[in-house]
C-alpha cells in the first residue's frame, strides 16, 4: 500500500505540472485563435462600413445596377443598364476602347447565395451581344456549383468580398447612400388593396416602399427583398 502511495506521489510530481503545462498551451492556443477571429471579423466589418455594402444591402435590384454603373464609370467604361425582360442575361453592357463586358446584377439577401442560373445566363448573354468577357457581381456570395460553372466558361465571379475591395479601390465618388437618396426603388403591386408600392422615407430617414393609398391602406414593404 506504501509502495503504490509513493508511485503516485512519484508520478503527481513528475508529470502533473507537464499535464497543467500542456492545458495551458491548448487555452492559450484557443485563446489567440479566438482573438484572431475577432479581430478578422472586426477588420471586414469596417471594410464593409466603408464601402456603403450595408446600404448596398437595403437596396432593391434597379438601385443597385445604377450603383454598379456609377463604379464602372469610375474605371473608365462607358455603360448602360439594359430593358428589364428583354436583356438576354445581361443587366449591364459596359465597353471601353479594348473591349466589351456584359455583367448580370445580383442583389440578394447576403445570406441567400447566387445559383448556376446566373453563370449560364451571362455566359449566354456574351455569345448574343458579342462581348469579351462575361461578369456576374453580387453583394452575396455563390454556391459551390456557379462556382465550378464559372470557372470552366471563363465568367470571372464577384462575391460580397471581391466587391467591398473594389468599391474601396476605386473609391467612387457616387456613394450607395447617394443611390438610395436619389433613385427610386421599383414600384411594386401592394398586395393588400392592389395599387403602387413606391418609396418613401420615414421620420428616422429610414427608406421603405408605402401604399400610394395611404393612409386608406398602410401597407409597407422594405425596398430590398430578401
Amino acid at each position: 500500500m506504501i509502495e503504490e502511495v509513493e508511485i503516485l506521489n512519484t508520478f503527481t510530481n513528475k508529470f502533473f505540472p507537464i499535464i497543467i503545462l500542456i492545458f495551458a498551451i491548448v487555452f492559450l492556443w484557443k485563446f489567440v485563435k479566438f482573438l484572431w477571429f475577432k479581430i478578422k471579423v472586426l477588420k471586414y466589418q469596417k471594410k464593409l462600413a466603408k464601402s456603403g455594402m450595408y446600404d448596398i444591402d437595403r437596396m432593391d435590384g434597379l438601385q443597385f445596377e445604377s450603383y454598379l454603373k456609377a463604379l464602372l464609370k469610375e474605371l473608365g467604361y462607358k455603360s448602360k443598364v439594359t430593358s428589364g425582360s428583354h436583356d438576354f442575361g445581361a443587366d449591364i453592357i459596359m465597353k471601353n476602347n479594348r473591349k466589351k463586358v456584359v455583367i448580370q446584377a445580383k442583389r440578394y439577401g447576403y445570406k441567400n447565395k447566387v445559383s448556376l442560373d446566373a453563370i449560364q445566363q451571362i455566359y449566354t448573354a456574351k455569345t448574343y451581344y458579342n462581348a469579351d468577357q462575361a461578369v456576374v457581381i453580387t453583394n452575396s456570395t455563390f454556391t459551390k456549383s456557379a462556382s465550378e460553372l464559372a470557372q470552366a466558361c471563363n465568367v470571372k465571379l464577384y462575391d460580397r468580398y471581391k466587391l467591398t475591395d473594389l468599391i474601396n479601390k476605386v473609391k467612387p465618388e457616387q456613394t450607395p447612400k447617394n443611390i438610395i437618396n436619389t433613385i427610386p426603388a421599383k414600384e411594386r403591386k401592394c398586395k393588400s388593396c392592389g395599387g403602387r408600392l413606391i418609396q418613401r422615407k420615414s421620420k428616422a430617414g429610414n427608406h421603405f416602399l408605402g401604399c400610394n393609398n395611404y393612409p386608406r391602406c398602410t401597407h409597407t414593404e422594405p425596398i430590398a427583398k430578401v
